[in-house]
């Protein structure tokens, strides 16, 4: 069929509003961690406020799957504009909210709108460019995200120092709407072709919803609301297996499946998506626990603490942009396998971090981390879109961002659980090994509250004795901590070791080049097929 021909988009419009919408949809994961003392102490709910993040979290990453399927039949212009609408709405809300229950579901609201954002404008971008340029702009955006992370954290203790907390979400109001519109006026020549029946597939989405959401609030939950081996735990979790199943025979026979479990044939596609999965399981539950290095071993201020990523995000940012220039001359493969194995440099690195360690020694690793990272990120979805054609890059990019983001939870729950009994079996340790009756006591006292070990290092004061045992106490007590971190990372560094190997088979592909003539996409509007009315 001949193609209609449209005015082509306002590339420059589209850019602009994809880069506010980007920018402050990924700060708000950031932002809203400095401003939670201040907001507990007005709103109290101190029980429930870790539900502020676990909300966004969840709804953020169980919408990515569902919206880039349905950018492919509808059009990316419409979810997009959807989803700005539902975060700016989102984001007013909160700054209204009179109690931390009224936060906690404002910000699930929020989550929604932004997990509509973030894979959308990654598709776009694969919509509106050429593979050679997708490579270009595909790192500057992975820098635009690494840069919001390292702002985020700061523009919220300016906004709470100033002025107050409401406005870490009132300032995503006016740049959503402006982002709305610049997207709303640049994209409206997006050329939207009739389809002649199209099956959504509300069974696949009825079951992966829940599926998701238990799975995502077991890993939160389990070993603090109840135990991994009990009752609670084996009915989340077995009732997200179920649900996985079911999904799996779902999506089989579905006519426009949600995830399309054939791409899975593709080897990039594979092999990317595995990869994504693996870095998030080691990169997210890992440099979690940096600052509280920072703070409790090194003995740096909350402050300087909050700002330990900054170097690595820097880093993360050049790297990004470095890496989207080399793709232009080398194999997927052989960027991927390099920022890994640079990544894996970085985890050892820190593993190797002790009491005696000294502040820019983990800067110094943290940037290492942040080149190896910073090569991989904008690659995986480069990589994957360059694979399929446009009709399918709603699903397959959310889909890139999907398993990174299931992998990033997955590891910070993996991690924190192993931090936890390391640190516990690490105090033991210290208990059999002391001959003191008075420190065995104390040490017996301490040894399975992690929480209150930590307490003690950033506030040594608390604890009420002589000198010379009080020494003894918290020397002991930083040893064990630090020994227990060199635990989290050479556990984080298995997961990076298997991704090397997971780099190494992605295959031969590359970015194609393209003659000025092929780059139709460039200069046409984008095409997608609309269906008719079912």
């Amino acid at each position: 069929m001949k193609i209609e021909q449209q005015k082509p988009i306002n590339r420059n419009m589209v850019l602009l509003g994809l880069i506010i919408g980007m920018f402050f949809s990924a700060m708000e994961q950031t932002v809203v961690g400095t401003a939670m003392p201040t907001i507990i102490g007005e709103l109290n709910g101190f029980s429930i406020f870790a539900w502020v993040t676990t909300a966004y979290l969840i709804t953020s990453t169980t919408i990515i799957p569902i919206v880039g399927k349905l950018s492919d039949l509808y059009g990316r212009r419409s979810l997009y504009l959807i989803g700005t609408i539902i975060f700016v709405i989102g984001s007013g809300l909160c700054a209204t909210a009179a109690s931390m229950e009224q936060l906690i579901f404002y910000r699930g609201l929020q989550g929604l709108g932004g997990g509509m954002i973030m894979p959308l404008s990654q598709t776009i971008i694969g919509d509106i460019f050429t593979a050679e340029q997708r490579a270009k702009w595909q790192g500057v955006f992975g820098a635009i995200f690494g840069l919001s992370s390292v702002i985020g954290p700061f523009i919220g203790g300016f906004l709470v120092d100033t002025i107050s907390w409401h406005w870490i979400f009132l300032i995503n109001v006016p740049f959503g709407i402006l982002s709305a519109i610049l997207i709303f006026v640049g994209m409206k020549n997006e050329l939207v072709r009739p389809k002649d029946e199209v099956h959504i597939d509300y069974l696949g989405i009825i079951t992966l919803i829940p599926a998701i959401v238990l799975l995502l609030l077991g890993l939160t939950f389990g070993g603090d609301k109840f135990e991994w081996v009990s009752m609670e735990s084996g009915l989340i979790f077995g009732s997200s297996i179920v649900l996985m199943i079911v999904f799996g025979f779902v999506e089989k026979r579905a006519k426009e499946p949600v995830l399309d479990l054939s791409l899975f044939k593709n080897r990039v596609f594979a092999t990317t998506n595995a990869l994504g999965f693996l870095l998030g399981l080691g990169m997210f539950g890992a440099i979690m626990f940096v600052p509280m290095f920072m703070q409790g071993i090194l003995g740096v201020t909350p402050t300087q603490a909050g700002s330990t990523m900054t170097p690595m995000m820097i880093s993360l940012i050049l790297a990004s942009i470095i890496g989207g220039r080399l793709l232009l001359k080398l194999p997927y493969r052989t960027v991927l396998t390099v920022g890994m194995i640079i990544t894996a440099v970085g985890f050892y690195l820190m593993s190797t971090m002790g009491v005696d360690s000294k502040e820019l020694t983990a800067y110094a690793y943290m940037i290492v981390m942040g080149l190896g990272m910073g090569l991989v990120m904008p690659t995986l979805m480069i990589a994957i879109q360059n694979e399929f054609p446009k009709s399918k890059l709603g699903a397959v990019t959310s889909a890139s961002t999907f398993f990174r983001s299931i992998g990033g939870t997955i590891g910070i729950t993996v991690l924190n659980v192993v931090m936890n009994h390391s640190l516990e079996t690490k105090m033991n340790d210290v208990v059999s090994e002391q001959s003191n009756p008075m420190l065995q006591g104390i040490f017996q006292k301490l040894a399975g509250k992690t929480d209150a070990l930590f307490s003690l290092l950033i506030h040594p004061d608390l604890l009420k004795l002589p000198g010379s045992i009080k020494n003894t106490v918290i020397h002991s007590i930083q040893t064990a901590w630090s020994n227990s971190f060199t635990t989290v990372f050479l556990t984080g560094l298995i997961f990076i070791g298997a991704g090397i190997l997971v780099a190494l088979s992605v295959g031969g592909g590359r970015i194609s080049r393209q003659r000025p003539e092929q780059s139709a996409p460039a200069d046409k509007s984008m095409v997608v097929e609309k269906p008719a009315v079912e």
